[in-house]
């Protein structure tokens, strides 16, 4: 039995790949990150509680459920770099389709705009993260990705500050004492006024991704060379990979890490303006802050000083503290970040979202750390167990569900009570999970 594994492109530096990539990793996050913004301007635009806000985070991310094994197929038909053009060009039509969504105001239809930005940015994902392995030496390839990381995650710091300063200027006259004092009427002008706002943004958007596609359709980018490679000697069978208890379990904590990353990065803007933080439009970019601190750490402390394991067991502690933090402590005191971020110059925010904001830092390794530990000793069924934690990143679609229904039910800040099991969860497969190789 034979597999294929990609291999460098024949003839081609690292540099360009490296660059189209990082630009790809950058826009993926871009894209990704706005959501946090973006939902508690929905929310105003369309008069949601928190249980509706955060269909936003349930639209987007079941695509990548959805569409993870058609992505496969289309670039196993097509290829890896007319599927990156392929996948650009389906993000281009979900950034057109939130024209109709802002003009309307309809949120199913910002709903279905989301879900084709995922799809292209599912299919682009399928297609960028082998071929950034297979672009230079596989024993720098950790390094590569962590690179992408920071990219990814530094456009979740510039998004937030983009679409405050395009969006969201002017914001008071939109407050909900400001709506309240309005008749309906008045408050559906109001609102069409605020979401045609949307318009130029996201059609100078869906414009630059065609030009970017354009660029990757006749850039010099080639297709990686596959060789055959054995795979270990005997049967694969249909559910084998089920029988390893180490990646069923990582699929599971990842479905519980990327709902609590999403929570994190997603909720903050919305908390924070329940809060009544002026600047509640760029909380994203605190939490995507710490998140890019933590990425540092892991490159400087992983593997000489900092083991996978134990970046995972740090992980999941310090999640645990700071989610306890987030409803435990003052939602009017700003002490904790005055403190850390005074001498900065940063805005301070109430000590409740700084402890949202600083899950970033516990984020940032959970899933390097996972990834090798579930993956360990699966040998012909390796293949499989990657699809399956792919299928983690469900997790980002229903948990913040779940948030947001506490939210509405028990109040935003107590709602964040619902991280503390899935931080625990991963503490234990952290020491235990990982670990186990029968049931």
């Amino acid at each position: 039995m034979h597999t294929k594994t990609p291999t460098s492109p024949a003839g081609q530096g690292v540099l360009l790949p490296m660059i189209f990539i990082g630009l790809m990793f950058f826009i993926l996050g871009f894209v990704t990150w706005l959501n946090g913004s973006l939902i508690p301007f929905l929310k105003i635009v369309c008069e949601l509680n928190n249980f509706q806000a955060l269909w936003v985070a349930f639209a987007f991310y079941i695509a990548y459920t959805v569409m993870a094994l058609p992505s496969a197929a289309i670039l196993a038909r097509i290829g890896y770099k007319r599927g990156m053009t392929v996948a650009l060009g389906v993000m281009a039509a979900g950034a057109l389709a939130f024209i109709p969504a802002a003009r309307s105001g309809a949120y199913p239809v910002f709903l279905l705009a989301l879900f084709t930005l995922a799809s292209g940015m599912t299919l682009m994902q399928t297609a960028i993260n082998p071929y950034i392995v297979c672009i230079g030496p596989r024993e720098s390839a950790a390094m590569r990705i962590s690179i992408m990381g920071l990219f990814n995650k530094g456009a979740g710091i510039v998004v937030p500050l983009v679409f405050t300063a395009l969006i969201l200027s002017g914001m008071e006259r939109f407050s909900d004492s400001a709506l309240a004092a309005l008749d309906a009427a008045g408050r559906d002008v109001l609102r069409s006024e605020l979401s045609q706002r949307l318009v130029f943004p996201y059609a100078v958007m869906a414009a630059g991704l065609v030009l970017f596609m354009g660029l990757i359709h006749f850039s010099s980018l080639r297709e990686p060379e596959l060789e055959a490679a054995d795979a270990p000697s005997g049967e694969v069978r249909r559910w084998g990979v089920f029988q390893h208890p180490q990646v069923v379990l990582g699929a599971i904590a990842l479905f519980g890490y990327v709902g609590v990353e999403v929570i994190a990065g997603d909720t903050i803007g919305l908390y924070g303006r329940q809060l009544g933080v002026a600047h509640y439009g760029v909380l994203t970019s605190y939490t995507m802050g710490f998140m890019v601190l933590g990425y540092l750490l892991g490159v400087a402390l992983i593997p000489r000083w900092l083991s996978q394991r134990m970046a995972l067991v740090a992980s999941a502690v310090t999640g645990l503290l700071f989610a306890s933090g987030i409803a435990l402590s003052s939602a009017t005191g700003s002490g904790l970040s005055q403190a850390l971020l005074g001498w900065a110059g940063v805005p301070a925010v109430p000590d409740t979202v700084f402890c949202l904001a600083l899950l970033g830092l516990s984020n940032a390794l959970v899933w390097p750390s996972i990834w090798p530990l579930a993956l360990e000793g699966l040998g012909r069924y390796t293949a499989a167990g990657s699809a399956l934690l792919i299928m983690g990143i469900a997790g980002g679609a229903l948990i913040p569900m779940l948030y947001g229904h506490l939210a509405d039910v028990s109040g935003p800040q107590h709602g964040y009570w619902v991280m503390l099991p899935w931080y625990g969860l991963i503490l234990f497969y952290a020491l235990f999970g990982s670990k186990r190789r029968r049931w």
